[in-house]
């Protein structure tokens, strides 16, 4: 048996995931990282202490506010500011929660860490691991997971990758959990209250450009927009009245201009992506195609494509039908026959 670091949110996936590995004999130490100062991350550190003490482990919740703020937020700010749309989770993933978990789990002398992921670490023949899609598709979570590195998979549990959302509330029910009927968490956890353009202009530290023009895609002007953080690639909702249904194609941000057009403009068959991160093949080589189903956002099913990498770093990705809305600052995450992740990356074009 093992002793275990659970990284706990306050939430119901996470409580669960402690109490099935201490079910199963585990030493398990129960964490939260602190991320931020507000009230409202207490009462989450406060549910996950609640449930520490119910499943009668230690529980600690260490400050990392400051390598929180450097690794997830001012990318995020930078994101918006470039025009992007970013998933700040992917970054978190990696670079503060197991960063800082496997740091503690070193600390206290611990084996592993553990999160209420729903997905499975999955070690192949080639010695690699990597994180295979969880058995209920509805709540896979395994795009959040592809810049995750081989030392932080070789020390991860994830014990959800085989349950439903249902069948994990049902356990933590029977377990006596309090946090068994809590809501799900919000996709950004930093931003909880209006909207993330109203928390990027509530910061005092940044200067945000204001409108600018909406522009067909001749170039023709159309209207002025509010500022280009309140848009996204794909968004119809608070644009113009154009008498017919009208989107966001283009966010210029060196010209502080979003181009507007019809829906069939929002498809394309390539797309392109920077900063990789590969888990089952150690990377591509120029000239080499490799074959796989590629999802462009959380929510995306996938569609089978060609990866074309261009020896600088970047992958041409070209699909075997059209996709919709892809969106620089979103990731493209590639998955094999068998539903793991191959790697994945930044979509830059």
């Amino acid at each position: 048996m093992a002793k275990v670091i659970v990284g706990m949110s306050g939430g119901v996936d996470s409580a669960v995931a402690a109490y099935l590995l201490k079910e199963a004999g585990h030493e398990v130490i129960g964490m939260t990282l602190r991320t931020d100062s507000r009230d409202g991350r207490c009462c989450e550190i406060d549910d996950a202490r609640r449930t520490a003490r119910k499943l009668q482990i230690r529980y600690y919740a260490p400050n990392v506010i400051d390598v929180f703020d450097e690794k997830v937020k001012q990318p995020f700010f930078a994101s918006y500011l470039r025009g992007e749309t970013p998933n700040p989770c992917v970054e978190c993933n990696r670079c503060v929660k197991w960063d800082r978990l496997l740091h503690y789990a070193a600390a206290l002398e611990a084996d592993y860490a553990a999160t209420g992921h729903y997905a499975s670490v999955v070690r192949l023949e080639n010695g690699r691991y990597t994180v295979r899609q969880a058995d209920h598709a509805e709540k896979d979570q395994t795009y959040m997971l592809y810049r995750l590195t081989q030392e932080q998979l070789a020390h991860t549990l994830m014990p959800l990758g085989k349950y439903s959302k249902p069948e994990v509330r049902r356990m933590a029910e029977e377990a006596g959990l309090g946090v068994a009927q809590k809501q799900d968490s919000q996709e950004i956890c930093f931003v909880t209250e209006g909207s993330y353009a109203d928390y990027i202009l509530n910061d005092p530290n940044l200067t945000v450009p204001g409108e600018g023009n909406f522009i067909a895609e001749d170039g023709t002007i159309l209207g002025k927009h509010r500022g280009i953080i309140h848009y996204t690639v794909g968004q119809r909702k608070g644009l113009i009245a154009a008498g017919y249904l009208i989107y966001v194609k283009e966010i210029r941000a060196e010209s502080n201009e979003v181009v507007l057009g019809e829906e069939k403009s929002l498809y394309t068959t390539e797309v392109r992506c920077d900063r990789l991160n590969f888990l089952s093949i150690p990377g591509l080589t120029p000239g080499e195609t490799l074959r796989a189903r590629v999802k462009i956002r959380y929510h995306h099913a996938g569609e089978q494509a060609s990866l074309l990498p261009d020896g600088e770093g970047n992958v041409r990705i070209l699909f075997d039908a059209p996709v919709r809305a892809a969106t620089p600052g979103q990731s493209a995450v590639f998955y094999d026959d068998q539903n793991r992740v191959i790697g994945g990356g930044i979509i830059k074009k």
